[in-house]
C-alpha cells in the first residue's frame, strides 16, 4: 500500500542503475525494502513462512542456516545470537555484540537474550559487519532484525497445536481481518515443556497483535503490541567431563541461578507516508518494559557457618540473592528517504529515553566467609553474617541516547553504486546506589560519551546474474553503568573498584563479497560469498579475568584491556524452492585471535577464601574461545507435488577452545535432523485448510557438548572440594540433547 517509492523488486533496482536512477532501500524502522543489488554488504533474509514451516522450539533453529551465526542457548527458547565470532569470549548476562530490533525498537534484554514469540514473525534481517552507522550502541558484529506478522494475509482463523519430546507443547489461536480501511489480527500462544534437563521446566504465553489504517492512498497508521509472561528455571549446565558423561541432565548440583519470573512488554506505532513518488517518511514511537526476577548464587555457608554442599538437606531451595530487574526502554525514531536521478539519501533522528532499577535482596541468612572450620560460627566481623532482606544490590540508571544518521547513495556510473552512511550518537548516563531509604550515604554519578560511526561502500552490476560488493564500516559498544561503577551497585560498596576512565568499545570492520544467480545441478540457485576482517580494540573485561575476584595483591575493576581480530570466509547458496529437489547450504571458516590480551588471571582453589590464588596468564595471541574455525549446515529437500515436502538438514561444526588460555578443547559435532510436511490447500473438514508437520532433531541420537566453557578451577560436583588444580573437570557444560521429535497441525478457516 504505502512506500511504494522504494519498494522494488530486484530486477527493477537494476534497470532503475541502468537508467541513472537510485534508490535508498536501508531503514531501522521497518523492514519493507528488500532489494540487494546495491547492497554494499551481507545482508541475509528469511521469511516469516521458513520460520512457520520450521515451528522452531527457539530462533537458532531458523538462524543457523545463515553462515557465521552462533549463539548461546539456555533451557526453553531463549537464545543469545553472536555473528562471526564476536563476543564468543562472554557468556552469560553480557551484551552480545549484535543489535537486535523488533519492529524498530532497538530491543536490549538484560541477559542478552532475544526474547519473542517464535510464531509471530513476519520476516527475520541479518545484517553482518558492523551496523553502528544505523542502530548505534553494541552493534559490534552486525545486526538481526525481527519484524512481526501484519497484513491482510491473516485474515481469517488459524488454530495449531503441537506435541513433542519431554512435554513439549504448543498451542496457538489467531484471528485477523481485512478490508479497505486496513487489516489486523490478534493472537495468543502457549509454549510449555519440562524439557530434557533437571530443573530446567518452562512456560511462556504471549498475545500479541497488529492493526494497520490505510489512512489515504499514500499514508498507513500501523499499531503493534507483545506481552509474554514466562517462567523457567535452570539452565542445565553440568560440572566437568565426568558428570557430562555420567549425568548429563545436571540431576547433582545447583545451577548459579533458578526460578526466573519475566514479564515483557513492547508497544510500538509507526507512520509511513509517500510524499511523492520520490519521497517518503517514517515514524516510530515505542515503549519496552522487562521486569525479571530470578535466584542466584547458591548458599555455601550458613548463617552460623556450617558449610552447605549441593547433597545438603534442601540445598536446592537455598540459594542467598533474589534478584529484581526493571527496565523501561521508550523512544522515537524518524526518517526521511528522496531521491533524485542518479543519487539518494535518508535523514534520521533516533531519540531513547531508558531506565534501569537492580534491587537485590539476601534470600535468607547466610555467612559471606567459607573458612568451613570447627566450631562452625560466621567469623568476625560482624559484617560476615548477612541477613534474610538484607539489601545487596540497589542501583538505579538513567540513559539519554540522542543520534542523527543517514545515507547517501550514488550512482557512480551505469552499473557502479557508491554508498556512505554516518551516525553520530550521544549517550548519557545518570547512575545512582543506595536509593532506599535504610542507606544514609547514597552515591550518585553521571558519565557521557559521544562516539561517530561510519560506513563507505561500493556495489558494481558486473553482469545480469553478478554483483560484487565491498565496505569499510565502523562500530561501537559503549561502557555500561555496571562497568563504570560496579564497585558502587550495593550499598555497602563491592569488590570490584570503579573505573570512570573506560572507553567505548571500537571496530573496524573491512569486507569484500560476491552475490550471484546461477545454476547447481540444473537447478536455480543464489550464491552469496564475502571474505571479511573485523578488529576490536578496548575491549572492556574485568581485569582479573572472567568471573574472577579481587585479592589482597590484585584488586579488579573493568578495563579496556585488550584487542580482537576476527578474519573468516562465508559461502551460501540457495536453490528454487519451488523445484522437486532443493539445496541451500551455508558455510563459514573463521578465525578469530586476541590481539592483545596481555592480564589473565585463572583461580586455582577456593575463591571464596580472603587470599585466593590466581594465576597469571598472557592471552595475546590465543584463539577467542568457543569459535569453531568451520561451521556447516546443509539441507536436501524433496517435495513430490505441492503438498509435500521432506527434508534432511546437517549441522555440522568443528572443535574450538573451550577457554581463554586454550588449554581445553569443545569438540566438534554432526548432527542430522528430519522433517516432514503435509499441507491440504483446498478446504477440508470443517471447510479448514489443514496442515500437518513432524520433526526428528539429532536424528542418529549423537552424544555432544552444546556449550563448554572453562573459567577458573571448580569444586568437584559430588564432594564440594577444591583440588587447586585446573582442567576439563572445571568446565561449565552443557550436553546437548539426545534425539527428540516434535509434532503438530494447524487448520486455517
Amino acid at each position: 500500500m504505502t512506500a511504494g517509492l522504494v519498494i522494488m523488486p530486484a530486477a527493477g533496482m537494476a534497470q532503475d542503475a541502468q537508467l541513472g536512477e537510485v534508490k535508498v532501500i536501508s531503514t531501522t524502522i521497518d523492514d519493507r525494502f528488500t532489494s540487494k543489488r546495491t547492497e554494499p554488504t551481507t545482508v541475509h533474509d528469511i521469511s516469516g513462512d521458513t520460520v512457520d514451516e520450521k515451528r522452531p522450539e527457539n530462533m537458532i533453529e531458523i538462524l543457523r542456516s545463515i553462515p557465521g551465526v552462533t549463539a548461546d542457548l539456555s533451557s526453553g527458547d531463549e537464545i543469545k545470537i553472536k555473528l562471526r565470532g564476536v563476543e564468543n569470549q562472554r557468556y552469560m548476562g553480557e551484551k552480545p555484540g549484535v543489535a537486535i530490533v523488533i519492529d524498530g525498537v532497538p530491543v536490549f534484554e538484560r541477559t542478552g537474550k532475544v526474547n519473542i514469540d517464535l510464531d509471530n514473525i513476519e520476516s527475520i534481517k541479518v545484517i553482518k559487519g558492523g551496523a553502528s552507522y544505523l542502530f548505534g550502541d553494541d552493534a559490534l558484529s552486525g545486526a538481526v532484525i525481527i519484524t512481526t506478522k501484519r497484513g491482510a494475509k491473516y485474515k481469517g482463523v488459524t488454530v495449531a497445536t503441537d506435541a513433542g519430546a519431554w512435554g513439549f507443547n504448543r498451542q496457538i489461536a489467531r484471528a485477523g481481518l481485512a478490508g479497505d480501511w486496513g487489516s489486523g489480527h490478534v493472537q495468543v500462544t502457549h509454549r510449555a515443556g519440562d524439557d530434557y534437563y533437571w530443573q530446567s521446566a518452562y512456560k511462556t504465553d504471549y498475545i500479541d497483535g497488529n492493526l494497520r489504517f490505510f489512512l489515504s492512498d499514500t499514508s498507513d497508521l500501523t499499531f503493534g503490541f507483545e506481552k509474554s509472561e514466562r517462567m523457567k528455571d535452570k539452565h542445565g549446565s553440568v560440572k566437568g567431563a565426568t558428570q557430562a558423561e555420567l549425568d548429563p541432565k545436571g540431576t547433582v548440583g545447583r545451577d548459579y541461578t533458578r526460578m526466573y519470573d519475566v514479564n515483557l512488554q513492547k508497544l510500538h506505532v509507526t507512520y509511513a507516508n509517500d510524499l511523492t513518488e520520490r519521497s517518503n517518511i517514517l515514524a516510530t514511537a515505542y515503549e519496552y518494559r522487562d521486569q525479571t526476577a530470578y535466584w542466584s548464587a547458591p548458599q555455601r555457608v550458613a548463617a552460623n557457618g556450617q558449610a552447605i554442599s549441593d547433597s545438603s538437606p534442601g540445598a536446592q531451595e537455598l540459594y542467598t540473592t533474589q534478584n529484581n530487574y526493571e527496565q523501561v526502554q521508550r523512544g522515537v525514531k524518524t526518517e526521511w528517504r528522496a531521491n533524485s536521478g542518479k543519487a539518494g539519501w535518508l535523514g534520521g533522528l533516533d531519540l531513547r529515553r531508558n531506565t534501569y532499577r537492580n534491587l537485590d535482596t539476601a534470600k535468607v541468612d547466610y555467612c559471606a566467609r567459607v573458612d568451613f572450620v570447627p566450631p562452625y560460627a560466621c567469623p568476625l566481623p560482624a559484617s560476615n553474617f548477612i541477613a534474610a532482606g538484607t539489601i545487596l544490590t540497589d542501583s538505579y540508571t538513567r540513559e539519554a541516547i540522542n543520534a542523527v544518521y543517514g545515507e547517501f547513495k550514488y550512482l557512480l556510473a551505469p552499473k557502479w553504486t557508491l554508498t556512505l552512511n554516518g551516525r553520530y550518537d550521544q549517550i548519557g548516563l545518570d547512575f545512582s546506589s543506595g536509593r532506599t531509604r535504610e542507606i544514609t550515604t547514597p552515591f550518585s554519578r553521571s558519565k557521557s560519551f559521544r562516539v561517530p560511526s561510519w560506513r563507505a561502500g561500493v556495489s558494481h552490476e558486473a553482469g545480469r546474474n553478478l554483483d560484487f560488493f565491498g565496505n569499510v564500516s565502523t562500530s561501537f559498544r559503549a561502557p555500561t553503568a555496571d562497568q563504570l561503577y560496579n564497585g558502587s551497585l550495593s550499598p555497602t560498596g563491592g569488590k570490584t573498584l570503579n573505573n570512570e576512565n573506560l572507553k567505548p568499545e571500537k571496530a573496524l570492520n573491512l569486507e569484500l563479497g560476491m552475490r550471484a544467480k546461477t545454476t547447481a545441478f540444473g537447478v536455480a540457485a543464489d550464491v552469496e560469498t564475502a571474505v571479511f576482517q573485523t578488529d576490536r580494540k578496548d575491549f572492556i573485561l574485568a581485569t582479573n579475568g572472567q568471573y574472577s575476584t579481587s585479592t589482597t595483591t590484585a584488586q579488579q575493576m573493568y578495563d579496556n584491556i585488550g584487542g580482537v581480530r576476527n578474519r573468516g570466509l562465508e559461502l551460501s547458496l540457495k536453490t528454487d524452492r519451488k523445484q522437486t529437489f532443493t539445496f541451500d547450504a551455508a558455510y563459514s571458516y573463521i578465525r578469530a585471535k586476541f590481539t592483545d590480551y596481555d592480564n589473565f588471571n585463572l583461580t586455582l582453589g577456593n575463591p571464596y577464601v580472603p587470599a585466593p590464588t590466581l594465576v597469571a596468564y598472557n592471552n595475546t595471541g590465543n584463539d577467542v574461545p568457543r569459535v569453531p574455525r568451520h561451521q556447516f549446515n546443509a539441507t536436501f529437500g524433496w517435495q513430490p507435488d505441492d503438498r509435500w515436502r521432506v527434508a534432511l538438514e546437517m549441522d555440522a561444526r568443528s572443535w574450538s577452545w573451550a577457554d581463554e588460555i586454550n588449554q581445553e578443547k569443545w569438540d566438534g559435532r554432526t548432527l542430522f535432523n528430519l522433517s516432514a510436511h503435509y499441507d491440504i490447500r483446498e478446504s477440508g473438514f470443517l471447510g479448514a485448510k489443514w496442515s500437518l508437520f513432524a520433526r526428528v532433531n539429532n536424528l542418529f541420537d549423537k552424544r555432544y557438548w552444546s556449550a563448554a566453557r572453562g573459567t577458573n578451577d571448580a569444586s568437584n560436583y559430588l564432594t564440594g572440594a577444591y583440588d587447586g588444580v585446573y582442567n576439563a573437570e572445571d568446565l561449565s557444560i552443557v550436553v546437548g540433547k539426545p534425539r527428540h521429535w516434535i509434532a503438530g497441525i494447524s487448520a486455517t478457516f
